[in-house]
């Protein structure tokens, strides 16, 4: 089978290069993200590969069945950006990667709270500069604090045994209360009460039609003074106009992003030498209690080698007729 990775940067194509070594798929790796521009890269292929920034709308869906592709392999956990009723119309399976590597999300988690609690990224600044004063680098203990988890699924679950482990308060809200969340001692409550007695909240829930904005002007009011809020979830799962608006105000005291809801245009690319067009995202990089990684929460070589892996079996299994649990439209039984 041919495939056609699209986004792909040279981690990709190592990680990918290695797994294949058992399954023998004529991988061709493009830079491109797809989109209406670039759906026809993909002629001549059976099957693409793509991350969470590619474009898979109606428009692109339709150019991918012309040129006879019938499966999208997502390298992945979340799907919001692929039109799926479109592809199940088209008969075109789509298949994702629900779980690579919690650990590495977790505990990227844990080290964007630290380095706002303990301002280590600013501390780092001022010394290569000779500067040692403490000014304005005072953090707090986070045994004792309480920490509010939004979404209690795999990654939810591994933030909550660390923030145990640093003797914190675990509250959690969720729509299922697994029972390993109430094994290991999460206290699982309203949404309301999560917001108003958590000193950090983080958000581990897919993004979905139901809560995007799920954290917006509302819910932000209902927060204590002085909140920590953490994203490394999906960037549509906060308002960020909201959010500018809670930070100049001090009622969000320090803010931790992996993920921005207009990131497709930002992040897996060096940027450096352009001007940013975003003028949201360049207001959020003015503010000295503000934290941004690049979308890099996953990074971890286990999750890479894991999400080669999965991606991979998960394309084996369509290609030969067999059942993918991780296949999104499971009414198809399209092979490839």
């Amino acid at each position: 089978m041919k495939i056609a990775v699209f986004s792909a940067k040279p981690y990709d194509k190592k990680s990918f290069d290695k797994v294949n070594a058992q399954f023998g798929y004529e991988l061709v790796y493009f830079d491109a993200r797809l989109k209406e521009q670039t759906v026809q890269l993909a002629e001549g292929f059976d099957a693409i590969c793509i991350f969470t920034n590619d474009v898979v709308n109606q428009s692109v869906i339709e150019g991918l069945n012309r040129l006879g592709i019938r499966l999208i392999a997502l390298r992945c956990a979340g799907y919001n950006n692929v039109d799926l009723d479109t592809c199940t119309k088209l008969n075109i399976a789509v298949v994702r990667v629900p779980t690579y590597s919690p650990y590495a999300v977790a505990e990227h988690t844990l080290a964007l709270i630290m380095s706002l609690n303990r301002k280590t990224h600013r501390a780092f600044n001022r010394v290569r500069e000779g500067n040692f004063s403490l000014e304005g680098l005072m953090g707090f203990d986070l045994h004792g604090r309480t920490i509010g988890i939004i979404g209690t699924g795999r990654i939810g679950l591994c933030a909550a045994r660390i923030f145990k482990g640093l003797g914190c308060r675990v509250l959690a809200y969720d729509y299922q209360v697994p029972e390993e969340g109430l094994e290991i001692g999460i206290e699982y409550v309203e949404l309301e009460t999560l917001l108003k007695q958590s000193d950090i909240i983080t958000l581990h829930c897919p993004l979905t039609e139901q809560n995007y904005h799920l954290i917006n002007e509302n819910l932000i009011a209902q927060m204590k003074d002085g909140v920590m809020l953490i994203n490394t979830g999906r960037g549509g799962l906060i308002d960020t106009q909201a959010v500018i608006q809670a930070l100049k105000c001090g009622k969000i005291g320090a803010l931790g992003l992996d993920v921005y809801e207009e990131e497709k245009d930002l992040f897996f690319q060096d940027r450096s030498s352009t001007i940013i067009q975003d003028d949201i995202f360049t207001r959020l990089l003015t503010f000295p209690n503000v934290l941004i990684t690049g979308h890099q929460a996953f990074f971890t070589e286990e999750a890479m080698g894991n999400i080669a892996l999965t991606t991979l079996e998960n394309t084996q299994a369509i290609e030969k007729g067999q059942p993918c649990p991780n296949q999104l439209n499971q009414e198809l039984q399209a092979t490839v």
